[in-house]
């Protein structure tokens, strides 16, 4: 599920490309925000798919080489337990991720995709995640699951040809794809042989969400002018132009979050965009950032700027 410091960074990546159009095209900046933050859930299941992928792959390739004119003992009689696998068969069964699928139309088909499995079979086969596996003699479902988790996190999700694959579909996936990993993880994680096996859903509280990024979008916009003097005021030695655009914007959202969200307590908000400069700016920019936003606290508050509402909020 997506989290406050992501929905953030879409934000964040909203803005900057609309303060980098010459259109300035507000609503479409909010519309590609949106169709980005949707698209997430995309990414998450195509993960999910990958298991049953292989899967395929491997139970094709057992069935071919029995119809070899002279196969080995080893290929008539194949060690059948990754195609047996239980935790993957479950993935492979499970209505609700395959009505999803349809839905959004999410699939692996297509004669490259299939290539680009039956490459990383093989290279799934060479490895230690495997061969331990393969040859252990601890069995049953708690075994399956685990080698489902260190197949993921150590394969599939490292792979170079998918990653080559999500960056073409869209390159803002990049910056998606440690989320919907940790979503892929937290699903297989959660399954058991007695339990309902959910599919994870992309927002913990929906409506909840989108007002918070389409409120954070549309006011930083709306007090840019402001927020603008503001960072000039409190960086009187500094050439605002000067400063690094991602730093500035940063800056921007962060002095909009301490006013419009009243539930949301300043030092969080004044933590979330300090650790996203961290990803998102230039190294020192952390440091500067932090300076200038506790300054704008103290100016805020001054002016009655911001007002929280419950105990502890403010600071």
């Amino acid at each position: 599920m997506l989290n406050r410091r992501h929905l953030r960074i879409k934000v964040l990546q909203a803005l900057y490309a609309y303060y980098q159009s010459n259109e300035e095209s507000f609503r479409r900046t909010e519309n590609d925000m949106l169709q980005a933050i949707e698209r997430i859930y995309d990414l998450y299941i195509y993960l999910m798919l990958t298991f049953g992928e292989l899967n395929a792959i491997a139970a094709h390739r057992i069935e071919e080489n029995k119809k070899k004119i002279r196969p080995s003992d080893d290929e008539l009689n194949p060690n059948m337990r990754f195609v047996n696998n239980e935790l993957i068969n479950m993935l492979i069964e499970n209505k609700e991720l395959r009505m999803i699928s349809e839905d959004i139309k999410v699939n692996w088909v297509g004669d490259d995709h299939q290539e680009m499995f039956k490459k990383m079979l093989l290279h799934i086969r060479e490895s230690e995640t495997f061969f331990e596996y393969m040859n252990s003699e601890s069995t049953g479902f708690e075994e399956d699951k685990q080698f489902a988790l260190n197949l993921f996190k150590v394969e599939i999700a490292n792979y170079p040809l998918l990653y080559d694959f999500f960056e073409e579909k869209s390159i803002q996936w990049m910056d998606d794809i440690d989320l919907a990993c940790s979503m892929v993880l937290k699903t297989i994680k959660g399954f058991s042989p007695e339990g309902d096996n959910s599919i994870l859903k992309l927002y913990k509280d929906k409506d909840d969400e989108l007002e918070f990024v389409q409120e954070l979008l549309r006011k930083t916009i709306s007090l840019d002018k402001e927020n603008t003097t503001l960072i000039d005021h409190l960086t009187e030695n500094w050439d605002i132009d000067r400063i690094a655009k991602m730093d500035v914007v940063l800056m921007k959202m962060a002095i909009t979050e301490f006013q419009i969200f009243n539930s949301i307590p300043t030092k969080v908000t004044l933590n979330e965009y300090i650790e996203i400069s961290k990803f998102y700016s230039t190294p020192k920019s952390h440091t500067f950032i932090n300076g200038v936003l506790d300054k704008a606290i103290d100016s805020l508050m001054k002016d009655k700027k911001i007002v929280k509402i419950g105990r502890g909020l403010i600071s």
